[in-house]
């Protein structure tokens, strides 16, 4: 199951309802936000009531001016906007730390998730829209409640409060400035519904262009050797051109909002001025109120001519905000049973590995990876899974390890001493604690060598790293590095070489001391001297443990106490290398393969 991507069908309040549910941080919050911007918005009525009291009671009174009224009320007036200015700077800092806390909690949640998510998850996902999401997704989400949630609280306040005051001194001018408004709010209705879809597409182009520029960037080596510049730069300009027009046809219904908003202001305050003056006339308002009356207009049209700014942004928030939610909600193939409470401890003693009727496909209708597969592999044994490319070995692996489970049948650690367990039931702590499995690829990350083989035991002091590399005969190797396990290895471990990464992968293998070890062997293309530390590496890494290697080299199947032979997703044949190699079927024909071509290059089977 893969995160979607397609548009999305909810409302803003219902994409509004769904988030406050993902960011408790941010609810608890809200009470003491709302009565700061309350008491922020009361204020700002003031001076349109001081005006009309100054006019009417203050310079327009029965015997004369009263001065004395004038100054209680400019000192009132002053006081009230103090006290406004103190509310909205509360308030403003409440809702940057209430926003920022919830929003770094989205965030940690949504990384979380990501990693909780099954290979197959993450597989059908572009890693610059996963990054995307949790990143620029909930950055602009920010903003916009930084920026755009403080006008939107301010604004519906003040909207309130204004129409309030606004009734109490004249219902009829109060009615015709609803009226003249109230076309505006069906045009900002389907102006929502289209900057819904318009920046639902910028946010997917968001991705696209993350996505392009990481894969130019970490493959810019391939780039380089390929002579692919044009071509590379060709495909980033496509997408960084997708999001140009993505962009500008969202600006351009903004654009048609807020001339909307601008045009109705217009025609409410000519409205006001004219019918005002018939009521001056008539008595009915007196000239105070009609002055003040403007002023309340200019704080009701205000926050409506903010509509197209705080809609614009409100729209591309959301957007962001559906696809960091649509990551949350993705429901992980593979669970961890400790979250339900019903998770099992793998017994104690080496483990060996059981399949019963394990299949398994990529996709629905898709070809089986693997096909009715019953193995048992017993514990403290090693085992080489040998076959052509895409005959299922590396799924194999997967299975074994929980990266992903089988469509059909059950995959048991355990052993008839000690019971089997099944895999789906066992806690991920108790798991990762016991199966480890070292990648082809070497993974490192942006450390030192010590920090990357702690990452197999946190904590790991460094001299029992070094210990544990002495201990895999890699003493030497460690000793030629500039500042030994101290060294730092770069971005992927690109600063050591590719068998040299696979070193530092084994040694975080050896520290986690598992009792299952998966292994996708990598001792081809590297240099005689980097395969001899790695073989003898790997000689003592695999010593008394129950080892299941996806060997790409005859040679590793040779060693092995039994060989895998998979092909077209089922186990076709197992037993040693002797017996195998001199019975008639697909092993013996592989090991005849590698025996015409040890002269030439090294030997591989998959």
């Amino acid at each position: 199951m893969s995160v979607t991507t397609e548009e999305p069908r909810e409302g803003a309040f219902a994409t509004l309802r769904r988030g406050l549910r993902a960011m408790p941080e941010f609810r608890r919050g809200l009470p003491a936000t709302f009565g700061l911007a309350l008491l922020a918005t009361a204020g700002r009525v003031v001076v349109p009531i001081a005006v009309q009291q100054v006019i009417d009671r203050g310079l327009l009174a029965p015997d004369g001016p009263d001065l004395g009224l004038v100054r209680t009320l400019v000192l009132v007036s002053a006081v009230v906007v103090l006290l406004t200015g103190v509310a909205v700077y509360r308030m403003n800092v409440r809702l940057f730390r209430t926003t920022e806390t919830a929003l770094a909690g989205l965030r940690s949640r949504a990384f979380r998730h990501v990693h909780d998510l099954s290979v197959l998850n993450q597989q059908g996902q572009r890693r610059g829209s996963l990054v995307s999401r949790v990143t620029s997704d909930v950055d602009q989400l920010s903003t916009f409640m930084q920026w755009g949630g403080v006008l939107g609280v301010v604004s519906l306040g003040q909207l309130v409060v204004a129409t309030v005051v606004m009734f109490v001194y004249s219902w009829q001018l109060t009615v015709l400035v609803v009226v003249c408004f109230v076309p505006l709010g069906f045009a900002v209705r389907w102006f929502a519904q289209r900057l819904q879809v318009a920046y639902g597409v910028v946010r997917e182009r968001v991705g696209d262009v993350l996505a392009a520029v990481s894969e130019s960037v970490v493959g810019a080596s391939t780039v380089r050797a390929y002579g692919i510049r044009e071509r590379t730069a060709a495909r980033l300009d496509r997408a960084i051109g997708r999001h140009q027009q993505a962009q500008v046809r969202a600006q351009k219904v903004t654009a048609a909002v807020f001339v909307s908003g601008e045009f109705v202001a217009a025609v409410a305050n000519a409205a006001v001025v004219v019918v005002g003056v018939l009521l001056g006339l008539a008595g009915q308002v007196t000239a105070g109120t009609l002055i003040a009356f403007l002023f309340l207009v200019t704080l009701f049209v205000a926050p409506v001519q903010m509509a197209s700014e705080v809609l614009n942004e409100a729209q591309n928030a959301l957007a962001g905000f559906r696809r960091v939610l649509d990551v949350l909600d993705t429901e992980p193939d593979v669970r961890d049973p400790a979250a339900t409470g019903a998770a099992r401890e793998l017994p104690d003693g080496p483990l060996g590995v059981r399949l019963e009727q394990v299949s398994f496909r990529y996709a629905e209708g898709a070809r089986p990876a693997l096909q009715d597969v019953d193995l048992t592999l017993a514990p403290r044994r090693s085992y080489a899974v040998v076959g052509e490319t895409g005959s299922g070995k590396t799924t194999l692996a997967k299975l074994v390890t929980r990266l992903m489970d089988p469509t059909e049948g059950r995959v048991l650690l355990g052993s008839d001493a000690s019971g089997w367990v099944p895999l789906a039931d066992v806690a991920f702590a108790s798991l990762r604690a016991r199966v480890s499995m070292v990648p082809q690829d070497g993974f490192l990350f942006d450390a030192t060598v010590a920090d990357n083989v702690r990452y197999g035991r946190p904590g790991l002091p460094d001299a029992q790293v070094t210990a544990a590399l002495e201990e895999l005969g890699l003493g030497d190797w460690v000793r030629g590095l500039p500042d030994g396990v101290a060294t730092p290895v770069g971005q992927r471990g690109d600063s050591l070489s590719a068998g040299e990464r696979q070193l530092v992968a084994i040694a975080r293998a050896h520290v986690a001391a598992p009792d299952l070890l998966v292994l996708d062997e990598a001792t081809s293309a590297v240099d005689p001297a980097t395969e001899q530390r790695l073989t003898r590496a790997l000689d003592r890494l695999t010593e008394g443990r129950t080892t299941l290697t996806i060997a790409h080299r005859l040679s590793t199947a040779e060693r092995a106490d039994e060989v895998l032979v998979v092909d077209a997703g089922r186990v076709v044949q197992r037993g040693p290398h002797t017996d195998l190699v001199d019975a008639d079927g697909p092993y013996a024909r592989l090991h005849a393969s590698w025996r015409r071509s040890s002269a030439g290059e090294p030997e591989r089977v998959g």
